[in-house]
């Protein structure tokens, strides 16, 4: 070991004349821990948050959504969809009619973005389908029966979100109604057009704005109710890198011709994400203070053991230590405080942000956050970065004190001994 470190050691580990360096010392330790702790947590969250946000936003809506400018609709969707699916970098497609509609059973009604779609494809390019809580999405995949006379005309199948549903207070196999803003034109004006669906499945995505504003019925089902036959309103694509979505959007819409946009799911998401990483930034620079208070702490206590050791340092500068010796002796003080610290709180904060986010200890309020639970996602890459912020943060405030140890006169420190 080399001497400095020893003597480092040996000043860390002495006994104390004065107790109440000693427990400014280990109040510096726990000052870094806790910082330490609280950053890698705080990164965790908000990391956590993100990814939790980005994997559900992308199970739930497609990679690239193409549209008319005009959004008057696409009627010729079948050839285009056919031509664009042949592009490089698109893996699936999905053609779909919306619509905004008011769902109602009995007393209860919610709004509702009713989405028609071509099971098949949906699933595709889509998750929600396959996270259902209660029935299943196989009846949208069966077409309607053909009417037979004297027959009444078969309730459609209808999907609907969980919290939605849980508004309604229905459940599978009970019929809603749902009602189109785009009515017909009577003797008596404009009157609202409606179609009983029943409920063939609930699904679960655990975004709120799908669970509780969509609902999904067979495409030909919403080109009946919307009195629009033969017509899409988008049509979703699945590309095969999703981080470039924007690049293959522009070559979507210029293969699809004149009068047509993309949409992605970074620019429908922009200021989500913007806010998220601030969000990030800010907690580092808050909770960054706390190892700040620790650094003055790991100051005040090598400044008050400088004035404890005065004469055991010119002692040592008597006997040939050289003042650069004695300046590394406080300095390695310093580190072996941060350092313990850190450890410490690398440890605790690991250890809380995995057992955080493998219970879920932490809910939410669905409708404020978008989630259910807290999500947790701790980095090695934060530790490391947190680990080297406070160490240097450490060493900046162990520049006083090793620098006044450093400047002890030997013959001033021990005139009066």
């Amino acid at each position: 070991m080399r001497f400095e470190l020893f003597i480092a050691f040996r000043y860390l580990r002495a006994r104390r004349r004065q107790a109440v360096i000693g427990v400014v010392t280990a109040i510096s330790v726990a000052g870094v821990a806790v910082g330490v702790a609280s950053l890698i947590i705080a990164l965790a969250i908000t990391t956590g948050m993100r990814r939790d946000l980005q994997d559900r936003l992308l199970s739930s809506t497609a990679h690239v959504s193409l549209m008319r400018v005009q959004n008057d609709g696409i009627r010729d969707w079948r050839p285009l969809t056919a031509r664009l699916r042949t592009l490089p970098h698109v893996t699936a497609d999905a053609p779909a009619l919306y619509e905004p509609v008011l769902v109602s059973r009995g007393a209860h009604s919610g709004g509702a973005l009713l989405k028609g779609i071509l099971p098949a494809e949906e699933q595709q390019v889509s998750d929600m389908l396959r996270q259902m809580t209660a029935g299943s999405a196989l009846a949208l995949s069966t077409p309607a029966a053909p009417l037979e006379a004297g027959t009444a005309e078969p309730t459609p199948p209808i999907v609907l979100g969980y919290d939605l549903a849980d508004s309604l207070d229905a459940h599978v196999g009970d019929t809603v109604v749902v009602t189109s803003p785009q009515g017909e034109l009577t003797p008596y004006g404009l009157v609202p057009k409606y179609q009983r669906f029943q409920i063939a499945g609930v699904f679960h995505s655990g975004f709120y704005q799908y669970d509780s504003g969509f609902g999904f019925v067979r495409l030909a089902d919403a080109q009946a109710l919307f009195g629009e036959p033969d017509l899409v309103s988008i049509v979703s694509f699945k590309v095969d890198d999703l981080y470039h979505a924007d690049r293959i959007g522009r070559e979507i819409e210029q293969a699809a011709g004149p009068g047509f946009e993309t949409t992605n799911w970074m620019e429908q998401n922009r200021e989500l994400f913007r806010a998220l990483k601030l969000e990030q930034l800010v907690s580092f620079i808050i909770i960054g203070l706390i190892v700040g208070v620790a650094a003055l702490n790991i100051l005040i206590a090598l400044t008050m053991m400088v004035m404890e050791k005065t004469r055991d340092i010119a002692v040592l500068l008597s006997m040939g230590v050289a003042p650069v010796q004695i300046r590394r002796i406080f300095l390695l003080q310093g580190v072996l405080i941060s350092v313990i610290g850190t450890a410490i709180g690398l440890v605790g904060g690991y250890g809380a942000a995995w057992v955080c986010g493998h219970y879920h200890l932490i809910h939410l309020s669905a409708d404020v956050y978008s989630i259910d639970t807290l999500p947790f996602a701790p980095r090695f890459v934060d530790g490391l970065l947190v680990s080297a912020v406070s160490i240097v943060v450490a060493l900046l405030a162990t520049l006083y004190p090793s620098g006044a140890a450093a400047r002890v006169l030997p013959a001033e420190a021990l005139r009066y001994e």
